[in-house]
């Protein structure tokens, strides 16, 4: 597809390789980047952009494969200027681009609770988007409004009846670009809310791949098994568990692996193609199912096309 992109006073970058942009360090060249230099550079881009031409917005590319044909399509990649937090009250809003972990310390050195966020890989866009969560928390049990700009330029605030979380999920709108949130969170004393994330920390060293090439968590856990044996939307039987009982913990395709420290981690080990990467992932699927009749969904967004 061939097209034509609008003047902006930000940055545009053409056959732009997005391997380096990723966290797993993989996936052929997009297009476009286009880095808006603040909000009405991008709404007046994507206000005169060819309405046919798709855009996909990326936040740290933290939970994002990208495969090795790259992607047509204009990727919006947000900066210094969507990364500002401000907190009033016991409200916190953060732009899209703020990462999860200066989001919770933050809060916490405001004596406001959201250290849930300070483990997760990412930024704030993407933690809305994909209804980010641990330590049996998420993002929609403090969520209080987002600002976004649709397809067409239009502005707009959404709130949770909008977004409609679930788990791992939200309904965000096709094109829309998210670029700020707004949080309502508990208090809590801030010495007390340090000592925690850095317990979550020490906890997160120890059980997870924190050092290799990673997306986070590959396949989220499945629903409908539950403690209690009600068939509904909860999350008792872990991923973790149903890789291993397939005998697929360190299982490798290339340069691609799955964690040995913890199985529901697919790790770069340096010279993996996304082609490895999705064919282990689509493997362990595979396995899994074979061996529990469960059907691993993918937590890691996968996009473009094959090499």
């Amino acid at each position: 597809m061939t097209y034509t992109l609008p003047d902006v006073r930000g940055s545009i970058m053409p056959q732009r390789d997005l391997s380096g942009l990723t966290w797993l360090r993989v996936g052929g060249p997009a297009d476009f980047v286009f880095l808006p230099a603040d909000a009405d550079d991008l709404v007046d881009f994507v206000t005169r952009l060819d309405p046919d031409v798709p855009v996909f917005p990326m936040g740290v590319g933290s939970n994002l494969i990208v495969r090795d044909g790259g992607l047509r399509a204009v990727v919006i990649k947000l900066g210094r200027g969507f990364n500002g937090i401000e907190i009033d009250g016991n409200r916190v809003t953060a732009g899209a681009a703020a990462l999860d972990a200066h989001v919770a310390r933050k809060a916490a050195e405001a004596g406001l609770d959201l250290t849930f966020l300070r483990t997760i890989p990412g930024s704030v866009g993407g933690a809305v988007r994909m209804n980010a969560g641990c330590y049996g928390s998420y993002t929609a049990d403090v969520f209080e409004s987002a600002d976004v700009i649709l397809r067409d330029g239009t502005r707009a605030t959404l709130g949770p009846g909008d977004l409609n979380f679930r788990y791992r999920q939200s309904d965000l709108p096709t094109g829309a670009v998210l670029i700020s949130a707004t949080f309502r969170a508990p208090p809590d004393d801030p010495e007390a809310l340090i000592a925690r994330m850095e317990d979550q920390l020490a906890k997160r060293d120890a059980t997870q791949p924190t050092k290799d090439r990673s997306a986070g968590s590959t396949f989220r856990n499945p629903a409908g098994f539950s403690s209690t044996g009600q068939a509904d939307d909860v999350h008792d039987l872990k991923a973790w568990k149903v890789i291993d009982d397939a005998g697929m913990r360190g299982a490798t395709r290339g340069g691609a692996q799955m964690s040995e420290k913890h199985s529901n981690f697919l790790i770069n080990t340096g010279a993996a193609t996304a082609a490895d990467l999705e064919g282990l992932g689509e493997e362990v699927r595979k396995k899994v199912y074979d061996s529990s009749g469960i059907t691993l969904e993918w937590e890691i967004m996968r996009i473009g096309d094959p090499g």
